[in-house]
Formats: structure tokens, C-alpha cells, sequence
């Protein structure tokens, strides 16, 4: 590489002395190089005239490839030097609805603020869809429920603890006054997650522990329509109690308690387990942590 740099310098400036002066290096060490590569190509790449140098047609022929393979390396440097700052790349980042809004957006709106430039490409789905997603190298990051099944081809870093209550809306208030056995649970229409969902899957272990297992009322899709079907009376769901804290306080849902308590959760953040994050996705990482912290 040294002596193509060296050649490049001396065929625009078709001159030894200036070439070394150029490169900072002395005018015999420049002609020296020069032969060297000429001796390994095995052909005359400059004509030596009385006022410098001139490029034969083999010269001019290599020069046709030297000097934009070296315009793409500069551009090569440039766009890491870029990527080090932050002011291009891409971050490629899933978690599932209620993750987005109250996890995902508020580090996503300090983290865009600071870094403009970069290109965020989201994707929501179930917790599963993700990992799939990541292991197929499509994203760089994704929250993800935890306890999930041990992936040996995933790393997951605990986020931030959750705790799943039981909801209803203004008229379940009657259930609301003493706790609930999972029989009587099991009476109560339920608006539930699918069962292939990580929160469908948690609480049908959970109830299934205690001898019950019960069918939805109503298999929704995402906690916005839960909430919805629980503030209109539908019936009661399992939801993330931090995720519904406002309509908890404004009353529109009210926490029925249960006899055996639910587990505590917890959020992680998932990346492919052995391979490099891009500068990009670990700056991000730092945020989503001192956000969730």
C-alpha cells in the first residue's frame, strides 16, 4: 500500500522531489520505492526526463485503478469517521406495542435529539417475532418479556422490572374489594392476549399452576384494545401495571387484587449473542438503560 501511495504522489505531481516533499519523506527514499514496485510488477511505470518524471503507458494504465482505489478508501475513513460521531448509520431496534410507547419512545425521542442524523428503522411484534428477527441479523436490538426460553444465540440484558395486575373497568368495582381465587378468576370473562404471546404464555402458566385453565372472552391483540374492551365493561385482563398507571389513577380501570400473587417480570434487551454492536446500537443501549433505570 506505502508504495502505490508513493506512485500515486508521483504520477499526479510527475515530479520525485515533489512527491517526497508531499509524503515527508526523503527524494531517495520515494525513487527508491518507485523501483521496488516497478521490480515486483515487473514492468517501467515512469520515464526519467530531465525535469521530473512521466508516466509510461503502463504507468498510466495502473494509475487507472490506484487512484480511485484510493478515493474509496478516503471515503472508506470518512464515512467511519462518521459513524464514530454519530452523524450517519442506522439503528434497527423491535419491542412489542406497550414497549414502544412506554419504554422504547421516551429514550428514542433524547437519543434522536442528539443524534439527528441517524436512521431508525422500527419493528413491533411479539417478543418471539424479535428474537427471530434478530437471529436473522434484521435488527440490532429488541426488547423482549423476560423469563424467555435460554437462547443460546441471544444475550439478553435485564432493562427494567414489571408486575402484571389484573384489571377491570368501573363495573367489576364489586370485585375489587376482596382478592380473587384463580376459580373465580376463571369465571370472570376474560379479554386476553393471544396464547402464543409471551404475556398470553406467562399467565396461562400462571393460572395453570393453580389448576385453571381458562379460554378468552375476548383474544386481542394489543394492551390499547384491552383497555379499551376493559373501560367499555367487557371484562377483566392481565396487563402491566406501569403500562396503565394513568387510567389507574383517573379510575377508568381498577386493579382487582388476586389470592396467590402474579410474579414479577422483567424487560430485557436482546442483541445477537457473539457478534459486535455497531457503535450506533451501544450508544443507544446507554440511553434506553439511563432511561429505564
Amino acid at each position: 500500500m506505502e508504495w502505490y501511495r508513493i506512485f500515486l504522489h508521483t504520477a499526479k505531481l510527475g515530479n520525485l522531489t515533489k512527491a517526497a516533499q508531499q509524503l515527508h519523506m526523503t527524494q531517495p527514499s520515494v525513487s527508491y520505492a518507485i523501483k521496488q514496485l516497478e521490480e515486483n510488477l515487473g514492468v517501467k511505470l515512469f520515464d526519467r526526463l530531465s525535469k521530473g518524471v512521466q508516466l509510461t503507458p503502463e504507468g498510466a494504465a495502473l494509475l487507472d485503478y490506484v487512484e480511485p482505489s484510493f478515493a474509496l478508501i478516503d471515503s472508506a475513513e470518512r464515512r467511519l469517521q462518521a459513524l464514530k460521531d454519530f452523524a450517519a448509520g442506522d439503528l434497527r431496534i423491535g419491542a412489542s406495542g406497550p414497549m414502544f410507547k412506554h419504554l422504547l419512545l421516551p429514550a428514542l425521542d433524547s437519543f434522536r435529539i442528539g443524534h439527528p442524523a441517524v436512521r431508525i428503522h422500527l419493528f413491533q411484534g411479539k417478543s418471539s417475532e424479535i428474537a427471530k428477527r434478530l437471529k436473522d441479523g434484521l435488527l440490532d436490538l429488541g426488547l423482549v418479556h423476560q423469563p424467555m426460553d435460554n437462547d443460546p444465540e441471544l444475550d439478553i440484558t435485564t432493562l427494567a422490572a414489571i408486575q402484571d395486575c389484573l384489571v377491570g373497568g368501573p363495573a367489576y368495582r364489586g370485585l375489587a374489594a376482596h382478592p380473587l381465587s384463580a376459580p373465580e378468576i376463571a369465571k370472570i370473562p376474560l379479554l386476553l392476549l393471544s396464547p402464543d404471546s409471551s404475556t398470553g404464555q406467562f399467565i396461562g402458566q400462571w393460572l395453570g399452576a393453580q389448576g385453571v385453565r381458562v379460554e378468552a372472552a375476548m383474544e386481542l391483540s394489543s394492551l390499547e384494545m384491552q383497555v379499551e374492551c376493559c373501560e367499555r365493561g367487557y371484562g377483566a385482563a392481565f396487563v402491566t401495571r406501569r403500562f396503565v398507571e394513568q387510567q389507574l389513577a383517573a379510575g377508568s380501570l381498577l386493579e382487582l387484587p388476586t389470592c396467590t400473587p402474579i410474579p414479577p417480570r422483567s424487560v430485557g434487551i436482546a442483541a445477537r449473542k457473539g457478534l459486535s454492536l455497531s457503535l450506533i446500537a451501544g450508544q443507544f443501549m446507554k440511553e434506553l438503560s439511563r432511561h429505564s433505570g
